[in-house]
């Protein structure tokens, strides 16, 4: 397989856009359960590229791994979200999908996209991409990892324990036991997914060892953690060409009765919360201080993980106005409707501004050490 040239600069500098725009190629799908999230997300974005002139290359990758060009985007249908079919497009090898190529949207969510494997390859090929390099993408989508590292640095979030496949094989009770020093109820995760993907909330200890059996179906790495009692706080960062940090107005998401959290059923599915963009109260956190410590501690992780481009944080706001980060997304959720291009239009800037800063960023920043 012939490697594809590489798009950055002389020695790993930046890579100069084209007179005429770059060439963007808008890499969606992936192997994760986040597969049709990420489809729905590349749509928008390709959608707010065209406006701008640039050149898109839409690259789907299957449920199997085989990368394909798309002719187009694909399309889901009444309660069905979109996916790239095995069928779809011309099946090519990612060296050829990539080349030519001045900048990759990797709009990747889960694992082998958004944990440090796909921005591997692209920076062993020297092509600019969007969003944060190997390492920050790879401890960003670790739960686990990422709190070991939030917690070394000083940063406050609930509490939590890892459960590897080893120690649960060889001393499940000392895993248990473990487990056993958190207050109840708890959250029992895959390290690894997103979307709320296998998330289970359980009262009841002797149901616990059930709920890491069924998280381990999606990840041999799970995290159990302490549910927090408080508001769900979520806040955007974004860099700009000039490395310079913004943040946006917190957002709050206010689960509807009948769902016991925010998960995927609630996300996707079903009208299950409400996104209340910017936060209530958000003159009352602005005068208490509050909002100064939100703001502060979106920095604080985003320089913590090592974070490039774009991140959304999640925290949570206990009654005693305490703050506790929960978790950084690298690569959110980019539909018009999610989060984080919600959170930044309502700090002034819309959608395809928003596109057009991260690309502007990609290309500016090296690849390579930095």
């Amino acid at each position: 397989m012939t490697a594809a040239a590489p798009a950055g600069g002389p020695a790993g500098g930046p890579a100069a856009a084209p007179a005429g725009g770059p060439t963007v190629g808008v890499l969606l799908g992936g192997r994760s359960s986040e597969h049709e999230i990420s489809c729905v997300s590349a749509g928008a974005i390709a959608g707010a590229l065209r406006t701008t002139g640039c050149e898109i290359r839409l690259i789907g990758i299957d449920r199997t791994g085989h990368w394909r060009i798309l002719d187009d985007l694909p399309e889901g249908g009444p309660g069905v979200l979109p996916q790239v079919a095995e069928g779809a497009g011309r099946p090519v090898d990612p060296c050829t999908a990539l080349t030519g190529i001045d900048v990759v949207f990797p709009v990747l969510h889960g694992p082998w996209g958004e944990d440090g494997s796909v921005q591997g390859l692209l920076e062993t090929l020297g092509i600019a991409y969007v969003g944060s390099g190997v390492a920050a993408s790879a401890v960003g989508m670790d739960k686990g990892l990422m709190k070991d590292v939030l917690t070394a640095t000083g940063i406050p979030t609930g509490a939590y324990r890892v459960v590897t496949p080893r120690a649960w094989r060889e001393d499940r009770a000392a895993v248990l036991g473990s487990i056993a020093e958190l207050a109840g109820p708890v959250f029992v995760k895959p390290a690894r997914a997103g979307s709320s993907v296998g998330i289970v909330q359980v009262a009841d200890p002797a149901l616990v060892p059930e709920a890491i059996s069924a998280a381990m179906a999606h990840d041999p790495r799970v995290i159990v953690e302490e549910a927090v009692r408080g508001r769900e706080i979520e806040i955007g960062v974004l860099e700009g060409a000039d490395g310079q940090l913004r943040v946006s107005v917190p957002g709050e998401i206010v689960v509807r009765a009948g769902f016991a959290f925010y998960d995927y059923a609630a996300k996707y599915l079903a009208d299950g919360a409400e996104l209340l963009v910017p936060m209530a109260g958000l003159a009352d956190a602005q005068a208490s201080g509050v909002l100064t410590r939100i703001e502060s501690l979106a920095r604080a992780a985003f320089e913590a993980i090592g974070c490039e481009g774009l991140a959304r944080v999640d925290m949570f706001l206990t009654d005693d106005d305490t703050v506790l980060l929960n978790e950084l997304n690298t690569m959110p959720g980019f539909t018009p409707i999610s989060m984080y291009p919600r959170l930044f239009e309502a700090s002034g800037v819309d959608y395809p501004s928003l596109v057009n800063a991260l690309i502007a960023h990609a290309l500016r920043r090296p690849t390579g050490l930095r």
